[in-house]
């Protein structure tokens, strides 16, 4: 569903939307502005999504309760969709774990893996369905197969065997795209995230049918905060190229930010740039050595953290040079100290990483491009129509390309070539958390000794995250243009050099 325009993206861009119109207009009715908005996108009688009006506004409180950062509401007892809004203000806590959470009253209860025969059934004589199921759980009724749900292992054999491929698995699409095995069924058949496993990449969460998983935002305590004279520098990820619309240049993102009242606006390839050249020296000097086995790269939370959650021993092989978001936002906050710093992506990990105490001081809020989009919604500001005069300069091409899976490999092997001649660079790249589990398993077996190993937790790199809004390819297109318009290629060494910590 990645990139289509669909009833779920549209009543998560209405929620937001909502929100920052609370933020921006309301001074003294703030709690009934809230307990309005279920009224507001669910008008009239008629449901437009679900069988009943009054279901579908009892999940829209939920979504405005995690849309205004603050968790969901008990089951078991009445709960003001107000309930916790002060107490949630940034100046006081980040965001109330666990960050990824199930609407309960919006999941359909999908079966977690079943096999059931479809009406593609022929009934042939050779039924080799039948023949190959290792428990005897089909059986012919009535000239077609059926099968056994109680014998069933649910090996796939039937549906490999058959001619027709009559034979379908049904799936719980939210554990398909988990590549963690983070979802379980609790008790009453809905799904359920395990937070010790979560890394809190959000595939879950936009492969999800009926949007019945949303993250936490912070929209409301953003823009809150810039209302109240706070000065608000944005450092935008550079895959935000082409995420607002065709007409949406690098210019008339900035000249939108600066519009909705961004004090200032960096790009965030710029910390990819610092950390391209420093793991590129770490590379050379330590790994091309062979005083390490080899390099784990540190820029994709949900990467890292599925290193060290579920492979402790390589903990010592993961870079330890600040992600882009985190250097970019040091490096502001050494030039301004009294600025905040919103981190602008596509990343739903990235809320959970900059939640982090090393890092809580150096960036205050996260929101992805979907949330940007509804906050520009809501003031009236189109990115495609704004005339901007000033284009971003911050960052070189090979930091760009950060937003690609591969990018952030391909910058890092630029550098090693052109600042360490003569060093072999070694180059490993996964994709998709399933594929990233594979690499760190061979990585601890000794079969990738010598190698720079890129991880990206979402398949395609940071233009497939959680936040984005256009179709993965066509956001690999306009990354690559941005860095063919790039006045400079790569990263001067000096970089390496800089003094953030």
């Amino acid at each position: 569903m990645r990139g289509i325009r669909t009833s779920v993206s549209d009543l998560r861009k209405k929620i937001f939307s909502e929100v920052a119109k609370i933020a921006l207009e309301e001074e003294h009715n703030i709690n009934d502005a809230v307990e309005a908005v279920p009224y507001t996108v669910c008008p009239g009688d008629e449901p437009k999504y679900r069988e009943s009006i009054y279901r579908e506004r009892a999940i829209a409180a939920e979504r405005v309760r995690l849309a205004m950062g603050m968790s969901l509401r008990p089951e078991d007892r009445p709960v003001h969709v107000t309930s916790g809004l002060e107490e949630s203000n940034i100046s006081e806590k980040y965001y109330e774990p666990p960050l990824m959470q199930v609407i309960p009253s919006a999941c359909n209860m999908c079966e977690e893996k079943k096999y059931e025969v479809s009406n593609m059934c022929q009934g042939c004589v050779a039924h080799p369905c039948t023949e190959v199921c290792p428990k005897g759980a089909i059986k012919q009724v009535n000239g077609k197969s059926v099968i056994d749900q109680s014998k069933c292992i649910k090996c796939g054999k039937c549906k490999q065997a058959c001619p027709y491929d009559a034979i379908a698995k049904k799936t719980r699409p939210c554990s398909d795209a988990c590549g963690v095995g983070a979802i379980s069924t609790d008790e009453l058949g809905r799904a359920k995230i395990d937070p010790e496993k979560c890394v809190a990449c959000g595939q879950c969460m936009v492969s999800c049918p009926f949007g019945a998983i949303a993250d936490k935002s912070q929209i409301f305590q953003l823009i809150r905060c810039m209302k109240e004279g706070g000065k608000v520098v944005a450092e935008i990820a550079p895959a935000y190229a082409g995420q607002f619309g065709p007409n949406a240049s690098p210019k008339n993102v900035k000249a939108a930010l600066l519009e909705f009242g961004f004090a200032e606006v960096y790009e965030v390839a710029l910390g990819a740039d610092i950390g391209a050249v420093a793991e590129a020296k770490h590379y050379a000097e330590h790994v091309a050595t062979g005083e390490l086995p080899f390099l784990l790269t540190s820029c994709c939370p949900a990467w890292s953290m599925l290193a060290k959650k579920q492979f402790p021993e390589l903990i010592d092989s993961v870079s330890q040079e600040l992600t882009p978001m985190v250097a970019t936002a040091r490096k502001i906050k050494k030039e301004q100290p009294d600025v905040k710093v919103v981190f602008i992506g596509p990343c739903a990990a990235k809320k959970l990483e900059a939640s982090r105490k090393s890092v809580r001081s150096d960036v205050d809020f996260v929101i992805t491009f979907e949330e940007l989009d509804a906050m520009f919604e809501a003031k009236g500001i189109d990115p495609n129509t704004i005339e901007g005069d000033d284009a971003m300069h911050d960052a070189t091409a090979a930091g760009r390309g950060y937003a690609c899976a591969g990018g952030v490999a391909g910058a890092i092997e630029q550098c090693v070539n052109e600042y360490y001649p003569g060093v072999e660079v070694k180059i490993e790249h996964a994709d998709g958390l399933a594929e990233c589990k594979k690499a760190l398993m061979l990585a601890k077996a000794g079969k990738k000794n010598g190698c720079m190993i890129e991880g990206m937790g979402c398949p395609g790199g940071c233009v497939a995250g959680a936040g984005t809004i256009i179709p993965i390819n066509k956001a690999q297109q306009e990354v690559k243009k941005i860095q063919a318009e790039s006045s400079e290629k790569i990263p001067p060494k000096e970089l390496s050099e800089i003094e953030l910590l």
